[in-house]
């Protein structure tokens, strides 16, 4: 299923929403499509060396103030075992590779290297 739009609420960004809708029907995975390759280890516009992490927890997530989707989104994907892959939508192919290949961008999850796609969290 693929689920966009919000929810009509003030404070409830569309990440929210997708990470409230994903933990409603036990969702394996939220693909969050964004116009970054995915989580760097600093702000790649102002640091040329700036590294892109293929995985991170949630808590690295959290922690490090990652700017690529809201944190109240990430604690509900936590709370729930979902991985979140974050990966360029304008790329092309991107989501297909995200989906079929489990590849590209970056996975946010939880500490133990479980399958992106098994709900295992």
């Amino acid at each position: 299923m693929i689920f966009v739009g919000g929810t009509g609420n003030p404070y409830f960004t569309t990440d929210t929403t997708a990470a409230l809708r994903a933990s409603e029907i036990n969702a394996e995975v939220v693909f969050k499509a964004t116009k970054v390759d995915g989580i760097y280890d600093k702000d790649p516009c102002e640091y040329p060396d700036a590294v892109m992490r293929d995985r991170i927890t949630f808590l690295q997530a959290i922690a490090e103030k990652t700017r690529v989707m809201d944190h109240p989104a990430i604690v509900i994907c936590r709370e729930n075992g979902i991985p979140i892959h974050v990966f360029n939508f304008r790329k092309e192919g991107a989501l297909l590779k995200a989906v079929v290949e489990k590849k590209g961008g970056t996975i946010i999850c939880n500490d133990r290297k479980e399958d992106i796609h098994d709900n295992a969290g």
